[in-house]
């Protein structure tokens, strides 16, 4: 479960949310005026975040290739450039 803090609280106790992040696993959630804005997180979940966004990359570029293609050209002349 993350914890929640203000934006001035957070900045206040940056280095401590650091390090509790880092070495406790934990995940902070920082809000600015009851709105989430930012979250503090162990790098371990920023890598697996970003190998999820490149994997569902790499499934959208696969199924595009096996849509069917419009010539350049075709393009160009829809568009009248």
């Amino acid at each position: 479960m993350s914890k929640h803090f203000t934006t001035s609280t957070a900045r206040a106790q940056f280095a401590d949310l650091v390090n509790r992040a880092e070495y406790a696993g934990e995940r902070t959630v920082v809000h600015r005026r009851k709105k989430p804005v930012a979250a503090i997180v162990p790098i371990e979940d920023l890598e697996l975040i970003e190998r999820y966004e490149d994997e569902l990359d790499l499934r959208l570029v696969k199924k595009a290739r096996r849509e069917k293609t419009i010539p350049w050209e075709k393009v160009k002349k829809e568009l009248g450039l």
